[in-house]
């Protein structure tokens, strides 16, 4: 049997394509997967502990809270501990819509903040050491779309009050789901 005219040429693209590969692998900067100063202190902010209970009732008394502060569960995986949610608010400031009309006036077309999706991604875990204890990390992002429908922020949310306030309202949720009440 002859071998095909064409192993050659297929053989060349091959090669292409594993030297294009290679070469953009090695264009990543010397930094790419280091972490910042930051990201230790943004972890503590948005991870807590919880002694006792069950993983599953953890995550039962999260997507309550969630529910509770006005979140849509969207993805749920018990077994992945995983679960993400989110709300649709206005994200119309007054100081913008006056700058626009102001621009309007002026004759330059306006734009301004209109809506908002605020996603939160929750994951939980169970300590190798001690199954008793388990960990939520929570991140929060919200989206922001001018009225024209194009995206003007995508942006983690970092602040401590947020977070505090969410792990204050799961705290009393997961001692609720433990007294049965």
């Amino acid at each position: 049997m002859r071998p095909s005219p064409h192993r050659g040429a297929v053989r060349a693209i091959g090669a292409a394509i594993l030297a294009a590969t290679a070469s953009a692998c090695a264009t990543l900067p010397v930094d790419a997967f280091r972490l910042s100063p930051d990201t230790l202190e943004k972890r503590h902010l948005q991870t807590r502990r919880f002694d006792g209970g069950t993983e599953t009732d953890l995550l039962a008394a999260s997507a309550g809270v969630l529910q509770d502060l006005g979140f849509t569960i969207e993805e749920s995986a018990s077994t992945l501990g995983l679960i993400s949610a989110s709300k649709t608010r206005s994200a119309v400031e007054t100081g913008q819509v006056v700058g626009a009309i102001l621009l309007g006036i002026l004759g330059v077309t306006p734009v301004w903040d209109k809506d908002q999706k605020i996603r939160v991604c929750l994951v939980s875990w169970t300590s190798r050491e001690n199954p008793s204890v388990h960990f939520v990390r929570v991140t929060i992002q919200r989206l922001v779309w001018d009225q024209k429908g194009g995206l003007t922020k995508a942006e983690a949310i970092e602040d401590p009050e947020i977070y505090q306030l969410f792990f204050a309202r799961l705290s009393e949720s997961v001692f609720l789901e433990a007294q049965k009440i």
